[in-house]
């Protein structure tokens, strides 16, 4: 009941909240954005969600363009910008996410959706992260986010799937408040992104 009925009516009243009480922040950061890096001020990409459904997904856009002389974009960590860079560490740059949360694309909590290119790369058991609507924030998140591997983060999300109820979802939010405020798992080490995921291969 709370899966089909009250999970999607707390993540759209709480997304509609959200964006009202956070508009004047998310405008400061547009024209932060703006000043420093031009446009475009989001970040826009086409994602998997429930049931491999492609959606458009938004993030602040925390890096340029920059390409080197041949025409390709220079490496993560050189287009990164100072305000990108202080964006990501307080998660702040996930802020208009609420609007595929008020959008039923994604919801507050559930696994992370990632690129579509993966999805021929999973195995059954790791496609099964697709049962679900996907989250801001997820057991993954809470328990290592970027500093995990990608099996253990595959693992994790499976385990949310298997046992959430409202209370889980509840200590997801409380704890994931409190790793942004301490800033832990941010990035893998020495990458500004989380690196490729590659397959099967990468199962040993």
């Amino acid at each position: 009941m709370y899966w089909k009925f009250g999970k999607r009516i707390f993540d759209f009243f709480l997304a509609l909240i959200g964006l009202i009480l956070l508009s004047v922040p998310m405008a400061i950061i547009a024209i932060l954005l703006w000043i420093t890096s031009g446009h475009p001020i989001l970040f826009t990409q086409p994602r998997p969600g429930k049931d491999g459904r492609i959606f458009k997904f938004y993030k602040f856009r925390t890096m340029t363009d920059e390409r080197d002389s041949s025409g390709n974009l220079l490496p993560d960590e050189e287009r990164l910008t100072a305000v990108g860079q202080f964006l990501r560490k307080t998660s702040l740059d996930e802020l208009p996410q609420l609007w595929n949360v008020l959008k039923g694309e994604m919801s507050f909590v559930g696994p992370r959706p990632l690129l579509v290119a993966y999805l021929d790369r999973y195995t059954p058991e790791q496609a099964r992260r697709h049962e679900v609507i996907p989250g801001i924030t997820g057991w993954a998140q809470i328990n290592g986010r970027n500093a995990l591997s990608w099996e253990e983060k595959f693992q994790l999300d499976i385990w949310y799937i298997d046992h959430w109820n409202l209370w889980l979802d509840f200590k997801i939010l409380v704890l994931t408040v409190i790793k942004v405020l301490k800033r832990e798992g941010i990035t893998q080490t020495n990458h500004v992104n989380m690196s490729e995921f590659l397959g099967i291969t990468e199962e040993k």
